[in-house]
């Protein structure tokens, strides 16, 4: 983070001062020399930045989550990130604050300090700027504690943060405090939605570490998100597969042609052109009979239709007869087929190929 204001003699920029970090207060995730936690410790704890590890003995008995390294990379979390930054640079534009890194500019209690003060219009008996360690986490105290009775949370439950998460870095938790923030006091303001971490809960004790992985909800999901969900989940399995790369669906269509084939080799007629020869309706006419177990009379259907409404015949009465078998084919109609629509085509005979292929 820097503080930084305008040169009154120009655009220049200049900066005030730079905050200086204790040295060594890297936060909780500091593996400390000669305390020999371990390489398997430090394995486990690895962190979003490669020389980060763990102080096992700092919180033995405890619970901590950390995000685990593919999560770290998700567009939506970065989009998150982004936004977040975003809107603690606006709202602090007039004290001159840039925030550059979450994981490195909220730790000593300065950023939440401003933006509790010009967002909530709450004025802190604390120190400006806390250099030391010491005053870092005693500032922080207060925020936090004022922070949490504006948040509604003053009573503990549903809290995902603490001073010493916050003041260790830990991204997790300054994203959960920003986002419950942003809820508080701009929830006009459109954050990612749906965001998701997976993250591994780590608990130390005497007899040794306990891991498990399970995911966090950053951000829920939007009235959108879930029209959209819905719309996949009621979307038809073929249009979902022909979607996929050409050689996936390929493969489909050979086992539905192989499907085919095999239960007409008693009648006769082989399927070469999936795309063509369902055209006129006469090989699904006898696929439907050979598989549902009845015989068609052929004064019902034209055996060799030549004309578009023969074929057309054809196949509203295969269509007929696959609703009277409980097979439902949602938007196809009869030209569809008669027309070499593949999708329809295919639609007509996954049901057929779904309920009969273990047979």
């Amino acid at each position: 983070m820097r503080l930084c204001a305008k040169h009154t003699a120009g655009e220049k920029r200049f900066f005030f001062f730079s905050l200086l970090r204790p040295a060594g207060s890297s936060g909780f995730l500091a593996l400390r020399e000669g305390r020999g936690a371990g390489t398997m410790e430090a394995d486990i704890f690895k962190y979003h930045k490669a020389e980060d590890a763990l102080d096992a003995e700092s919180f033995q008995g405890e619970k901590r989550k950390v995000i685990q390294p593919a999560s770290l990379k998700d567009p939506r979390l970065e989009k998150l990130k982004e936004a977040l930054v975003d809107w603690i640079n606006r709202s602090l534009i007039a004290e001159h604050i840039v925030v550059q890194s979450l994981e490195e500019d909220l730790y000593d209690g300065l950023v939440l300090h401003h933006l509790l003060s010009r967002l909530g219009d709450v004025n802190l008996s604390v120190e400006e700027i806390a250099l030391t360690s010491t005053a870092q986490i005693h500032k922080l105290e207060v925020v936090l504690d004022e922070l949490d009775k504006r948040l509604g949370l003053q009573d503990g439950g549903g809290i995902k943060w603490n001073v010493k998460l916050i003041h260790g870095k830990d991204l997790l938790a300054t994203l959960h405090l920003l986002v419950a923030m942003v809820r508080c006091f701009q929830p006009e303001l459109d954050l990612p939605s749906n965001v998701k971490v997976e993250v591994v809960v780590v608990e130390v004790s005497k007899s040794g570490i306990k891991s498990d992985v399970q995911i966090e909800v950053l951000t829920e999901e939007s009235e959108a998100d879930s029209d959209s969900l819905g719309r996949t989940e009621r979307e038809d399995p073929i249009e979902r597969l022909l979607k996929l790369d050409a050689h996936k669906v390929n493969t489909v269509k050979k086992a539905i042609l192989h499907f085919v084939n095999q239960n007409m080799a008693a009648v006769g007629p082989q399927v070469a052109d999936m795309d063509k020869q369902f055209a006129d309706g006469v090989i699904l006419l006898l696929l439907i009979g050979q598989l549902e177990g009845f015989f068609i009379p052929l004064f019902d259907f034209n055996l060799t239709p030549v004309s578009h409404s023969e074929m057309l015949h054809n196949v509203t009465l295969a269509l007929d007869l696959l609703n009277d078998c409980g097979l439902q084919i949602p938007n196809v109609e009869p030209e569809d087929i008669v027309s070499q629509d593949i999708t329809a085509t295919m639609k007509v005979l996954y049901p057929l190929f779904k309920k009969h292929k273990a047979k």
